[in-house]
């Protein structure tokens, strides 16, 4: 489930492994858009054809980035265990008791191994031996490329601390992100969309405003494009970057935008900029955020991200008593249960409407703190 959005259900079944994706009852090759060249695309595709016809292998194959370079030999390894592991699934499924389990994706190491680990990857530190131990066996088996750079890590400062993944976690949950410039972010995620909004802060490094202006968003396109994988944000994505004057300035930042995007394993999409100069994208949403992940409802706020004042609260309870009055008749008196700051605002500031509202109905008001309360909840006791 994603959200509020329901199970997602599909008869059009995938499976992917390290460089292909089978769909079992399609038909057609693909290959992934982040292969640009026309020459590796035809070569990926010619291979892909041959396999299937040489061993009468069904179904549509994609082709995924990292297969970009990758020898005919590995990637034809890869289609046998996708074929392999097809035909597994489909003899399993005559054999169960319905309902059951046939297949479920890799755990999640095994994934992040299978998914993100290239080239560029220089060691994957593993602090647990057990896990390291699987992980050994899957590389050794599907990734052989990453034997030397998977590394048990047997030392006692944790790996989060070590690497600052904890700092990195705890600014992800955070609304403001800071540029190294003086600059920020103001990303806000809501049930609709999420929107960044982009401001010079204490930046004041170029030699005009139209400079130091144009610094800033070209350093917010790298820290955006970060925040939009860091925090898995998806769907509706909206940018107001600062108002650039030079046409030449707002064309560079949206090149530079769009190649910052290149690197996202998600697909992106830039739709258009608006006539206010929003840059509306989106982000096919694939799994809950972290916000979503790691984070649930404030039980005080119930997730608006603000509460009532204690004023307000106050001349709740005053409109709450006067009804109560009328209803009640007979009632000598109220005493109003609350959170502190409000009780005390009640004996402070609000004290002379307390006593006009104690003269105007003729009964007496007395007030109980309840510590446990929050700011916006409260009783009226008649007695």
């Amino acid at each position: 489930m994603l959200g509020t959005k329901g199970a997602r259900l599909s008869t059009d079944l995938s499976i992917p492994s390290r460089y292909l994706v089978l769909m079992p009852y399609g038909n057609h090759i693909g290959v992934s858009q982040r292969i640009e060249s026309e020459e590796e695309r035809d070569r990926l595709r010619n291979i892909i054809e041959s396999i299937q016809a040489e061993h009468n292998l069904p179904g549509s194959v994609i082709v995924r980035t990292a297969a970009e370079g990758v020898d005919e030999a590995e990637i034809a390894q890869d289609m046998c265990y996708l074929s392999k592991l097809w035909e597994y699934i489909q003899r399993k499924q005559v054999d169960v008791a319905v309902p059951s389990l046939i297949f479920e994706e890799l755990p999640l190491p095994q994934r992040i191994i299978r998914d993100l680990a290239s080239e560029e990857t220089a060691k994957i530190y593993v602090d647990s031996r057990e896990i390291h131990g699987k992980l050994r066996e899957f590389v050794d088996e599907f990734v052989p490329n990453m034997q030397s750079r998977l590394i048990h890590y047997p030392g006692e400062r944790p790996l989060f601390d070590l690497y600052n993944v904890e700092e990195d976690i705890q600014k992800a949950l955070q609304t403001r992100v800071a540029l190294k410039s003086g600059g920020y972010l103001m990303i806000d995620q809501t049930e609709a969309m999420t929107t960044i909004d982009v401001n010079t802060g204490s930046y004041v490094g170029g030699r005009s405003l139209e400079d130091t202006v144009f610094k800033t968003n070209m350093e917010a396109t790298q820290v955006i494009a970060r925040q939009l994988r860091l925090r898995n944000l998806g769907g509706i994505i909206i940018i107001d970057f600062i108002d650039m004057q030079e046409a030449i300035h707002r064309e560079e930042v949206m090149r530079q935008f769009e190649k910052m995007l290149e690197r996202d394993h998600a697909k992106t999409k830039i739709t258009q900029v608006s006539e206010l100069g929003l840059v509306e994208m989106t982000r096919k949403r694939t799994r809950e955020s972290l916000e979503h992940l790691l984070c649930e409802s404030c039980p005080t706020c119930q997730g608006r991200g603000f509460v009532k004042t204690a004023e307000t609260v106050c001349y709740e309870i005053f409109r709450e008593i006067l009804r109560y009055t009328r209803a009640f008749e007979s009632t000598s008196g109220f005493t109003v249960v609350a959170h502190p700051s409000v009780i005390d605002r009640l004996l402070t500031a609000e004290a002379p409407a307390v006593a006009d509202l104690e003269h105007f109905i003729n009964r007496v008001i007395k007030f109980q703190v309840e510590n446990l309360y929050t700011q916006e909840q409260y009783d009226i006791i008649l007695s």
